[in-house]
């Protein structure tokens, strides 16, 4: 462990991960770039999740914990830990996920060549094979928003960066989240967050680089795995409406155009699939609705959605 100041502070929230948090931590441990610290926070973990977040931190300094006797939810969990960052920089890592052993290294080292306001990398989603879970490889919209490298960029200049949408690929400077927040008590916050960063920003960095193994549970619990279920599906709904929404009150509009694309290509069609088998009707209305709205939208006429890209979703 190194005595040097941390420039960087990772917020790490999560709630019964027991089987994952250790491999999220010790991919913290195994940076290249050592000045971290990392701000665990267990949102009234039912497991051993809040156990093995202490024991880190009672091995090894960087880490601070915080403890939600009940689960508040990812985004106050968030906000919790963005009260405390003290660092240049700060980014997010949540708990069942891994870091890229020179994901820090390499993202700082960008933001202090160039000043922009965040740094945003490559992701790949880590699937459950046998006892393992193997990364895959990096999805076209991924690339899309990140490669080539582009330095001191714009929204302007780089429409489809806004098709990087998580939290967790990111870097920030920490004044930079002076004004940010995330919404507390829904699914999905980071997507509303991820536009406000794109828009706001005076310039960001895309890189190539993956910096994130995303990993989709084998047993199914994730959020992202839960869209069945109509109160998720109406937060995830909320969240791309959100997330349109600011692009379009920035007058973003070539933005607009890129995500209305993406959610054509690879939401509609799945979430149709569950509507038509779905139990309750009120479900196959909400996703009608959505449609309705999206194709209201002045940007859809110049959409031109790639039916390719929902074989993506597999890698």
């Amino acid at each position: 462990m190194t005595a040097s100041a941390p420039i960087v502070t990772l917020i790490v929230p999560g709630r019964d991960i027991a089987a994952f948090a250790p491999a999220a931590l010790d991919s913290l441990r195994a940076q290249t770039e050592p000045r971290w610290r990392a701000i665990l926070i267990d949102d009234g973990s039912t497991d051993e999740t809040g156990a093995i977040f202490d024991d880190a931190a009672s091995a090894d300094r960087r880490f601070t914990t915080i403890r939600n006797d009940a689960s508040r939810g990812l985004g106050a969990a968030r906000n919790a830990g963005l009260a405390l960052v003290d660092t240049p920089y700060l980014g997010f890592l949540d708990g069942d996920d891994e870091l890229r052993p020179d994901a820090l290294a390499r993202m700082t080292h960008t933001l202090e060549r160039t000043g922009s306001d965040f740094v945003a990398g490559a992701y790949v989603r880590a699937r459950p094979q046998g006892d393992a879970y193997l990364a895959g490889r990096v999805q076209p919209w991924v690339s899309a928003a990140t490669s080539p490298e582009r330095l001191g960029t714009t929204l302007t200049a780089h429409p489809r960066a806004v098709s990087n949408i998580v939290a967790w690929s990111k870097l920030s400077r920490t004044p930079f989240w002076q004004d940010l927040r995330f919404p507390e008590g829904v699914a999905y916050e980071d997507q509303i967050v991820a536009q406000q960063m794109y828009t706001r920003a005076r310039a960001f960095d895309v890189i190539p680089d993956v910096v994130v193994h995303w990993r989709l549970r084998a047993d199914g619990t994730s959020i992202t795995q839960g869209k069945g279920r109509l109160p998720v599906v109406r937060d995830y709904l909320a969240a791309l409406r959100g997330g349109i929404r600011v692009l379009h009150d920035a007058g973003a509009r070539a933005s607009v155009v890129a995500r209305i694309e993406l959610i054509l290509a690879m939401d509609i069609p799945s979430l149709l699939d569950i509507a038509e088998q779905h139990t309750d009707p009120a479900y196959a209305a909400e996703v009608d609705a959505f449609i309705a709205e999206l194709r209201a939208l002045p940007e859809f006429a110049d959409a031109t959605p790639d039916p390719s890209l929902a074989a993506a979703l597999a890698w």
